[in-house]
Formats: structure tokens, sequence, C-alpha cells
């Protein structure tokens, strides 16, 4: 909703990551750092994927999309942010903060979603192997991955048109980095009642509902490890699936603290810290994570390396 009258917000202020001086130059470095190593990891992960042959199972094809959902969410936020260390004023006008609101939203919630799928594709390779290739087939491949972005974005419209249906006529001043919900319905001069009821039952239904799906995939593959007789298939079953553990258990953690908090007990600022690890470091983590445990990224990246060289000595002659 656009602003209707005088009185109401045109602008809001961000107060940031800190507001102390001193340290606006050192986060600024530390971030900008940080924003780099997720841009470089996460587009080599999606250049990995995509030109290496022996890359081009379903795995890795969730593997893709969820480098390009990390590498989006970080964009939508790290570049304002590290501009706002280096201004005396940290602002953004009504209509940026709605589009970056709803943006982070696509993401996040499409996030939640990819990790599912991610555990589901683990589930099958691993209790169901000779199916694999049928019930992961391309066309499956594609329709969980559209459906994904389609309901992120549904929900992001939804949440979002919610957020800014209310009025902001008093202080304009986000206790935050970014344009999120719970800090923005802080500012309201209206009934926030509906939209802050909108935006916990999203939270809830999208974390608890993709938990289910990883957890009764990860119990079943657990169970279907345990019955295996060779130590070694146990082992190398247990080493492909660490990877997808490690990152759901940093994500979902993070998730559960930062939205399923009862409102008594909330604190922006403890929000605050929350949102840099799921927005700009777990981004960051994901691609290590994902390829420091994996030969099959190493040695792509290897050829990858290896071919480039070859490509540009021949440049050279």
């Amino acid at each position: 909703m656009a602003p209707e009258n005088a009185t109401q917000v045109t602008e809001f202020v961000f107060i940031g990551v800190s507001d102390l001086p001193e340290l606006q130059i050192p986060l600024f470095l530390l971030f900008l750092v940080i924003y780099g190593l997720t841009v470089t990891e996460n587009l080599g992960i999606i250049t990995l994927t995509r030109v290496d042959s022996r890359l081009q199972t379903p795995m890795y094809f969730f593997l893709r999309h969820l480098a390009i959902i990390n590498f989006s969410n970080s964009t939508v936020i790290a570049p304002k942010m590290l501009v706002n260390f280096l201004v005396s004023k940290k602002t953004t006008s009504y209509y940026e903060c709605a589009t970056q609101l709803g943006a982070f939203l696509v993401f996040i919630v499409a996030e939640v979603f990819m990790l599912a799928v991610m555990a589901y594709d683990r589930y099958v390779a691993i209790c169901n192997p000779l199916l694999y290739m049928v019930v992961v087939s391309h066309r499956i491949c594609l329709l969980l991955v559209s459906l994904t972005y389609l309901y992120s974005f549904s929900t992001a419209v939804v949440v979002s048109s919610c957020v800014f249906s209310v009025s902001y006529c008093a202080s304009n001043v986000i206790n935050h980095f970014y344009c999120d919900s719970v800090p923005l319905l802080a500012l309201s001069c209206s009934d926030t009642y509906i939209p802050e009821t909108v935006v916990f039952i999203s939270a809830a239904t999208n974390i608890l509902f993709s938990m289910t799906i990883v957890l009764v995939s990860y119990f079943n593959i657990v169970l279907s490890i345990l019955r295996m007789s060779s130590s070694e298939g146990r082992k190398k079953a247990f080493s492909t699936c660490a990877s997808h553990m490690t990152a759901v258990t940093v994500f979902y953690g993070t998730l559960l603290f930062m939205y399923l908090q009862p409102r008594s007990s909330h604190s922006l600022d403890t929000d605050k810290m929350a949102s840099v690890f799921y927005t700009l470091i777990i981004p960051m983590l994901n691609p290590m994570i994902y390829s420091l445990r994996n030969k099959d990224v190493k040695a792509a990246l290897r050829r990858f390396m290896e071919d480039l060289c070859c490509s540009l000595k021949s440049l050279q002659f």
C-alpha cells in the first residue's frame, strides 16, 4: 500500500548491524569479504554443476538451485548493507523496502523447501537406489524446483502485502540492517494483529512442513543404512548425507530460533545476529560444506581448472 497522506512514512532509516561509528569500517571490510566469498563460491558451484558432464545428476541439479538461491538471497541483502556502512544516513525508500522484503521472502522460503527436496532426493537414492532415476527423473526435478519457486513467490506476495497493508506514520527507524517483517511491524501505528498472525503462521507452517519432510527422509535413511551388512556401504551412505545434514541443522536451527520465539521474549538485537547468520554466513558456508566433503565436486573443480589453464595457454600461442 502506498503512502496516502503527509503523515505516512515515505522512507525508512536502518540502525544497521551496529550504530557505533568506530565499527562501521571494520564491519564493512568483514562483510565485504563474506559477500565476496559467497558470490565466488556459489557461482563456482553453479558453473561446475552446469558444465561438468559427471555432475549431471538430480543431486547436483538441486545443489545448483540451492547455490542460485543462496547467491540471490545474499545479493538482496548485502550490497545495500555494505553501502550503509559507508554513509551517515542509512535510508531506504518505502517502495525499495517493500521490494527488498518481497525478494528476501522469495529466496528464504525457496531455501527452506529446496533443502527438503534435497533430503527427499537422498532418501530415494539410498532407500530405493534401483528406482532412483525413475522416481527422481529430470521431469520430476524440474517440477519440484518449479513448485518451490512458485510457492515461495506466492508466499512472498501474501506476506509482504500484509506487512505493508498497515500504516507507518510514527517512527521510521528500523532496528535492523534490512527490511524484515518483524522489525517493520514493530514500527506500525495501526493494529498489526492480522499481519503478525499471517507472518507467524506462514513461518511456522513452512518450517514445520519442510522439517517434517527432512526428518522423515533422514529417519528412513538412517534405518536403511543400519540394515546394510557392509560397513563400507554404511560409511559411503553416511558420507553422501553428511554435508546435507550439516547444512540442514545449521539453517533450520537458526530459523527456529529466529521466528518461533514468543513475542514477549523477542529481542530485535538478538534477531539481528541470527539474521546475519542465515542471510550472509550460511550462504557462504553452504558451498564449503557441500564441496569440501564431496570428492565429485573437488574432482570437477580440478578438471575445470585444468581445462581453463589449457585454454589460456592455447590463447597465448
